[in-house]
């Protein structure tokens, strides 16, 4: 009987983290899920997972969950915050108590999957796809915080073996983000922003899921970075016949002027400085909506990692309509 497989998840009550240890479960691994306390269990309730409520700044709890591990997924981060310190503390400090345990007491690991975000390079300027080689041009402190995180663990690149995964916009079951555009949808809704037509990479996180999952099992991909999404760029208005066509319905189509978006983004901002939590639509977020290009070249993983798109944009919104039905969520 061959020994098993020991895969550590941070982050693995979330949408791409839960759809990981599915994953990894399919694949025979003995899933670790390092969650905080107040981590909501719903996508991993009856799972075959070992549940480490220690978060990522206990380092004696670490020690225990990592010293036999043969892979770790670090997928965990703080997404939204009020300052440059909660985004720093989140994505960047986060990931060196990983390291510095990790390389402590399991030097040997197979492999450290970082989980980056297309937003650590920036947008496409001018048009051309973001590839490995672009030069980072983050414009929001979320995508200065994660570019700091890759430019840290690619420093513990001579003692662990290191992979990095740039992921793009993401879409699927379970997704509490991109969901906002279905439920305005269904409320008789597209709304464009801006009267140009925009590109993105959007990728469903299935596909995304095999991309971690290969740069984990890949040997060439030690010490690599690499932008997972569509084979394809789409703009707003394939997106949103593809959501047309998985409802039946069709929804009347609005352009909002930038200034708009701006507009609304500061009001919300202004809000949340009365509340603890940070506004979910912020300036920031509106500089990353007005992008004409999020778009970035896979041809890396698809050459060294075998990475395909194997769910078109089509077939990915009808399973996801489906799901969000089912669940009553539209």
């Amino acid at each position: 009987m061959s020994p098993k497989i020991i895969s550590v998840v941070t982050g693995a009550s979330g949408f791409v983290g839960s759809h990981l240890v599915d994953r990894l479960i399919k694949e025979g691994h003995h899933v670790k899920c390092i969650l905080r306390k107040s981590s909501s269990l719903r996508w991993l309730k009856n799972k075959p997972v070992e549940i480490i409520n220690s978060g990522l700044f206990d380092k004696e709890a670490l020690k225990g969950v990592l010293k036999d591990a043969d892979y770790l997924f670090h997928v965990a981060g703080v997404v939204k915050a009020k300052t440059n310190e909660e985004y720093y503390q989140g994505n960047v400090e986060t990931t060196k108590v990983l390291l510095d345990v990790v390389s402590e007491v399991n030097p040997g690991i197979k492999r450290v999957v970082i989980v980056s975000s297309q937003t650590a390079c920036g947008p496409s300027l001018d048009g051309v796809p973001c590839t490995e080689e672009t030069k980072e041009y983050p414009i929001t402190r979320y995508g200065k915080s994660k570019l700091a995180q890759e430019q840290m663990a690619k420093s513990y690149s001579d003692r662990l073996r290191i992979s990095i995964i740039r992921a793009v916009a993401v879409y699927g079951p379970r997704d509490t983000e991109i969901y906002l555009v279905f439920k305005t949808y269904k409320q008789g809704l597209l709304g464009l922003i801006g009267f140009n037509k925009k590109l993105v990479n959007i990728i469903h996180v299935t596909d995304l899921v095999d991309g971690i999952y290969f740069a984990a099992i890949t040997e060439k991909a030690i010490g690599q970075t690499y932008f997972i999404g569509s084979q394809e760029y789409y703009d707003w208005i394939q997106i949103g016949n593809a959501i047309s066509r998985s409802m039946g319905k069709k929804a009347l189509t609005v352009r909002v002027p930038h200034i708009i978006v701006f507009i609304v983004a500061a009001i919300a901002q202004f809000f949340a400085l009365f509340s603890s939590k940070a506004a979910t639509f912020n300036i920031e977020k509106a500089r990353d909506f007005v992008q004409q290009y999020w778009t970035c070249d896979v041809s890396k993983a698809v050459n060294e990692l075998g990475f395909r798109q194997k769910i078109s944009l089509e077939e990915g919104m009808k399973e996801t309509v489906e799901w969000y039905r089912e669940m009553k969520w539209l």
